[in-house]
């Protein structure tokens, strides 16, 4: 007599159509893109509504920010200008690409919740809205840059194009991130505060306003640190230089598991956040 391990054949069944809707719902929201895409730049415009400078507040916040910074650290650190105010500039720049990602993921479910209730739109639909609405800022932000190109010696030419494969990885690991901290922010309330503590300790742990060199033997203090990985797959092409190996590696490993066990909880849990919100 032989003892079967397997399944209940009803099990198999319901699990089989949990990731076939899963899977459903991640192709019925990208068809929605001309609507995520409309209103992404609607959040954005919203945000400054009735301002006379409109959304270009997000570039010159950032521009100041940039500005007083990069001045005062390129002296503190002896550190010449024409190279130290361009780092900073893009380390700010593309520091507030993938920290914002991370802090609107945690409301990402919980701001749509009229939306959630009324409406039957594919849960990823609220995901590709947030990841679009980032790179929008992104993109308003990248005008710092160009001033600092203009006053400043920057290596301009077809190398910082590289910079493009390095800007999608970071939007992919934006839906995956959306979906799976979005999901249990909406279930555990209090994993909100948790993350915006996490990137506030990162922001300092992550080569922004000084340099991996100065570490000198403590490097792998970088090396460990995610959030410098995918920061550098975008910044370094546009600096004139190729991202290091080991920053490509570590963001593709990340990317790429973190897709798949996102899918295997967005497709066990995807039905529960319409009454967790």
């Amino acid at each position: 007599m032989s003892i079967a391990f397997d399944p209940p054949a009803s099990s198999r069944v319901a699990s089989a159509m949990r990731v076939g809707r899963a899977a459903d719902d991640l192709l019925r929201g990208l068809r929605l893109w001309r609507t995520w895409l409309a209103l992404g730049w609607h959040d954005v415009r919203q945000r400054y509504k009735r301002s006379v400078l409109g959304p270009l507040w997000i570039t010159l916040s950032m521009g100041i920010t940039v500005a007083a910074l990069g001045v005062l650290y390129a002296r503190l650190f002896a550190q010449p200008i024409d190279t130290y105010l361009p780092f900073v500039a893009l380390g700010f720049i593309v520091w507030g690409l993938v920290s914002g990602l991370l802090l609107d993921a945690c409301a990402v479910f919980v701001s749509a919740e009229s939306y959630i209730r009324q409406i039957r739109l594919p849960l990823s639909f609220y995901v590709f809205r947030m990841v679009w609405r980032n790179l929008i800022v992104f993109a308003h932000n990248l005008l710092i840059f160009a001033v600092v190109v203009m006053l400043l010696p920057v290596d301009v030419g077809w190398h910082m194009l590289a910079a493009l494969p390095g800007l999608l990885l970071v939007a992919l690991t934006g839906l995956w991130v959306g979906l799976l901290v979005g999901m249990v922010c909406t279930r555990y309330r209090d994993v909100p505060q948790l993350v915006a503590s996490v990137v506030q300790v990162s922001f300092f742990l992550t080569p922004i306003v000084w340099q991996p060199g100065q570490l000198a033997r403590n490097t792998w203090v970088v090396e460990v640190n995610p959030f410098f990985h995918f920061v550098d797959i975008v910044r370094a092409p546009l600096l004139g230089t190729l991202p290091a190996v080991s920053s490509w590696t570590t963001a593709v490993a990340i990317t790429v598991v973190g897709a798949l066990i996102t899918f295997v909880v967005f497709a066990r849990y995807r039905y529960r956040i319409a009454y967790w919100v």
